[in-house]
């Protein structure tokens, strides 16, 4: 079973920027769509953004659009999330997520079970 563990995470200011790593170990995760969602206090878990396995495409839930950006490593089996431009907002646990099987794509999915592979999440607060 893959093991992700999220890093990166922080107070900010609005207008500040972050960036969010995820390790993953005991599995490669190459072969995998990956994504990351946020959860913020008494909201439902959101996705974010989704990445292909080569990283060649990416998706972005509106309200990240043109400030955060997904990349992925396979070399070093981990996946990044930047986030700029933040906003009060933004404010909530991020989680990053691997896709259950490769056919699984990359864009937000209508089954959050195609990513219930999550890590325990790095807090992102921002304030005004």
């Amino acid at each position: 079973q893959v093991q992700l563990v999220e890093s990166g995470g922080g107070s900010v200011q609005a207008g500040g920027s972050l960036r969010l790593s995820c390790a993953a170990s005991k599995l490669t995760v190459s072969p995998y769509c990956m994504a990351w969602f946020r959860q913020a206090p008494g909201k439902e878990l959101e996705w974010v953004s989704g990445i292909n396995s080569g990283g060649g495409s990416t998706y972005y839930a509106d309200s990240v659009k043109g400030r955060f950006t997904i990349s992925r490593d396979n070399a070093k089996n981990t996946l990044y999330l930047e986030l700029n431009s933040l906003k009060t907002e933004d404010t909530a646990m991020y989680y990053c997520a691997k896709a259950r099987r490769s056919t699984v794509v990359a864009m937000a999915p209508e089954n959050l079970d195609d990513y219930k592979t999550r890590g325990q999440g790095t807090q992102v607060t921002v304030s005004s």
